[in-house]
């Protein structure tokens, strides 16, 4: 999240989609009421289904799965055409005046810079131009036909109501009280905000999907506001924590890049990692911090081993080999394969979790060894006896880890909001169950105890820093401290054992150390940062600056700068973030402490930097260069009820996505065919968790939702002859058994008109499995048994919410 929950009671429109808050977030519904009452705040609700949500929002729009960039693309369309853009805060604070260069093109579906032989676009290809002073040229009027401005608004004018109607399935008048509403936010006093979750993700299209909000948000001025932001909504209480810590393979802690073999010295990485340079003279470019960030790092995992001598223990860090992808789908694709022999389950249940699941629990079947970490057995450490497994022929050897349960141990979590929060423990876990601190513990001391001088590589591990597992009580204190950070001199900023103040205060040169320098001030001298609880105070708009603690620095709203006008005043006086007083600023937590861009006289301020301090050119990015193109454009999901693209060209898929090795376990159905004709989107419900496991061992939870359902419309379920109840299968290419399921006819779901033909579309929970309540390997209900591998390019995340089945009666 750029904001906060708290803040979304401070929105003026609240546009829901990608997201059912009111069924999976129902806290945040809170705060959206908060802002309806107060505010007179208007609720949007889009998506495929007639949600929770959609009954309580003041407008529901439909859409087919997998078209929002279209239905976004043609608010873009809306917003340029009737210039209702935040007008000085798009010249002044986005990069839509600066120009690019003259070979930009986008034909057939396809910007320039595109390679057929490598499957990527260079992203050189699209390059701001630059003057004789190297600085990146402007058009501050916004009319050179080169500019950013002039270029967005030339894609989308393609996007009109007609279009956008005939690929979404939205109706034409529905899309204009949407697009009404919502640019209305950008008028200067109020704020729009947008709250998604994985419907908006899990699409060959996902991070484009975002970036095309991130665009409409820019234009309106709804980013650093009071209100506004983009506003993810996570989906377990600390995914936003794990992120920051690097659960995943492309960074390290505080979103430091991974190595890769070609960095093969600190000095290469400091210059490749991050840009320590920028074009252009007002930016901040807070990433030129990154040797600060990485040598304190580096400090923190090797301490006293990590010297300047030995480049701070630099060439011990694992490397990425060159062009190598790790991710989710990657790594599943290599254990299918065979070239992963063990596999460490953590907290996870990805025979059910993931998408094309059947694979995964083949590719589980070629392992030699896998350790399962876990509150409860999963249908992951279980898999060897699931349905369609012969137990006899699999000689995967498989570990249960007994797991502490949250209430069971001490420490943070980070919410959606960026809220670092202590929690205490209730009470202790059962049996030999422990804090997975303590699991990983013991398996480290183990694996450091096998190493001697003559092993292969022995330094990382002989040399890493583990001293915080000496006092049971204080294990989770020490790591938290570690994670902030300690000064290892004395210096003007500190003395040697001191814990290092925040992020400002690390140094490249070895003398401090910290395990994320993100989390530099989260536990330092005033004490545990997170564990405050002062609610409230004397701000109008909710900061509880107070309350817990907040990364960057706890700073409550991300580039808050972007709040004010170029002279310091809030565009919005009754919900100011920060304000310049003439002496500084007041209210959050400023994104950087410089004076305001102008003098009061309306002069510029030269020592003064551009708000989106993040970014290497200051600016919020409107063209944003990711790997499937500068621009969103729609294109249709893998599987699609559409053999062509209806926005008229060859390209039907996005260009750049990833598909894996082909072989029959990766089939896709055939774009537009007849076996499979009706679209489907996984979601979840209420009363189960994830895939269910800590819920579906819940008597009264199970009694709730006691099995696989499949939603579907009632001219669907007339169509077909199924009435509400009846057992069906729900079957798709990857598994034309068939899913079973009881059919839930409702008024729900509505078939849509699709480029003058009618589509339907289905619904499935992907909470069920076969291991619990009661194991029963004939019960075939994981929804991820029907959703494909293919993935965004930029993400590798699975296409799970929209593919292709077909429904009939169980017989």
């Amino acid at each position: 999240m750029t904001n906060h929950w708290i803040d979304i009671g401070n929105s003026d429109v609240i546009l829901i989609m990608g997201s059912n808050a009111a069924e999976n977030h129902p806290i945040s519904m809170r705060w959206v009421n908060k802002a309806r009452a107060d505010n007179g705040a208007k609720m949007i609700s889009v998506d495929p289904r007639f949600t929770r949500t959609s009954a309580v929002a003041d407008m529901y729009a439909p859409l087919r799965s997998g078209t929002d960039i279209a239905f976004l693309g043609g608010m873009i369309n809306y917003i340029l055409q009737n210039d209702f853009i935040q007008d000085t805060y798009v010249k002044e604070y986005t990069n839509a005046s600066f120009l690019v260069n003259g070979k930009f093109s986008f034909d057939s579906g396809m910007f320039n810079g595109y390679d057929d032989t490598t499957g990527k676009y260079d992203k050189t290809a699209w390059a701001f131009q630059k003057g004789e002073d190297d600085v990146i040229l402007k058009d501050k009027d916004l009319e050179d036909p080169q500019c950013v401005y002039q270029l967005l608004k030339t894609h989308y004018s393609r996007y009109d109501l007609a279009t956008v109607s005939s690929i979404t399935g939205t109706p034409e008048a529905k899309l204009q009280e949407v697009y009404e509403t919502y640019a209305a936010s950008g008028a200067v006093g109020k704020a729009g905000t947008i709250m998604y979750a994985m419907g908006w993700t899990q699409h060959t299209v996902g991070a484009q999907n975002i970036r095309t909000m991130s665009i409409i948000q820019l234009l309106l001025g709804n980013i650093g506001v009071a209100g506004g932001g983009v506003n993810a909504l996570r989906g377990e209480s600390n995914v936003q924590g794990s992120t920051d810590h690097c659960l995943l393979f492309h960074i390290l802690p505080g979103y430091l890049k991974t190595p890769v073999d070609t960095w093969t010295d600190l000095t290469t990485y400091n210059e490749s990692a991050r840009p320590i340079t920028t074009d252009e003279p007002r930016s901040a470019n807070w990433w030129q911090h990154t040797p600060k960030y990485m040598v304190s790092f580096l400090k923190s995992m090797y301490g006293a081993a990590a010297t300047s001598e030995n480049e701070f223990a630099y060439h011990w860090l694992p490397k990425l080999d060159s062009g190598a992808n790790y991710a989710w789908q990657p790594l599943f694709d290599a254990m299918y394969n065979g070239s992963i022999k063990g596999f460490f389950a953590w907290g996870q249940n990805p025979a059910c979790s993931s998408g094309n699941a059947d694979k995964v629990r083949q590719a589980m079947a070629k392992l030699d060894w896998m350790v399962c970490t876990n509150i409860y057995s999963t249908e992951t450490s279980e898999f060897w006896r699931g349905p369609g497994m012969d137990p006899a022929s699999i000689n995967t050897e498989v570990y249960e880890l007994p797991a502490a349960a949250s209430i069971e141990k001490e420490g943070s979590i980070t919410n959606s909001g960026r809220w670092g929060q202590w929690r205490y423990k209730a009470i202790d876990p059962p049996g030999d169950a422990k804090p997975d601190a303590e699991i990983l513990d013991e398996l480290f001391t183990a694996v450091k105890a096998l190493y001697g001088e003559g092993d292969v590589f022995p330094d990382p591990i002989l040399n890493l820093k583990w001293d915080y597992f000496d006092d049971p009580a204080k294990i989770t204190h020490e790591l938290a401290k570690e994670i902030n950070g300690y000064h290892l001199v004395d210096s003007e900023n500190g003395n040697a054992g001191d814990l290092v103040t925040n992020f400002t205060k690390l140094a490249d040169d070895g003398t401090t150390a910290s395990g994320n320098w993100l989390y530099c001030q989260s536990y330092n001298e005033d004490g545990n940062n997170m564990a405050r609880r002062t609610a409230g105070g004397t701000d109008p708009i909710g900061l509880n600056l107070g309350w817990a603690w907040c990364w960057p620095i706890n700073r409550r709203i991300i580039y808050n700068r972007a709040s004010v006008d170029p002279k310091g005043v809030p565009w919005d006086a009754t919900h100011p973030v920060i304000a310049w007083t003439g002496e500084g600023w007041e209210g959050d937590v400023p994104d950087g402490g410089w004076a305001p861009m102008q003098n009061a006289d309306g002069t510029d301020n030269p020592d003064s930097m551009l708000p989106f301090i993040m970014r290497r050119f200051g600016m919020g990015q409107i063209l944003g260069a990711m790997a499937d193109g500068p621009f969103p454009e729609h294109y249709e999901p893998a599987e699609s009820p559409l053999a062509t693209n209806p926005m008229g060209y060859a390209q039907r898929l996005n260009p750049a996505v990833y598909v894996p090795p082909a072989e029959e376990m990766n089939a896709l159905a055939t774009p537009g065919g007849s076996d499979y004709p009706i679209v489907c989107s996984t979601y979840r419900v209420t009363e189960h968790w994830q895939t269910g496991v800590m819920t579906r061992w819940v008597p009264w939870l199970n009694e709730l939702q006691p099995e696989m359902f499949v939603e579907m419309s009632e001219e669907l379920a007339t169509e077909k002859g199924i009435a509400n109840g009846d057992r069906v299968l729900v079957k798709g290419i990857r598994q034309p058994a068939g899913v079973k399921a009881v059919a839930v006819v409702t008024k729900r779901f509505k078939p849509f008109t699709i480029e003058g033909d009618t589509v339907h579309q289905v619904g499935l929970p992907w909470c069920y499995g076969w291991v619990a309540p009661s194991p029963d390997a004939t019960r075939i209900t994981s929804a991820n048994l029907l959703t494909p591998n293919v993935g965004d390019p930029n993400t590798r995340i699975p296409e799970s919410k929209a593919f292709m089945v077909d429904v009939v009666k169980e017989a």
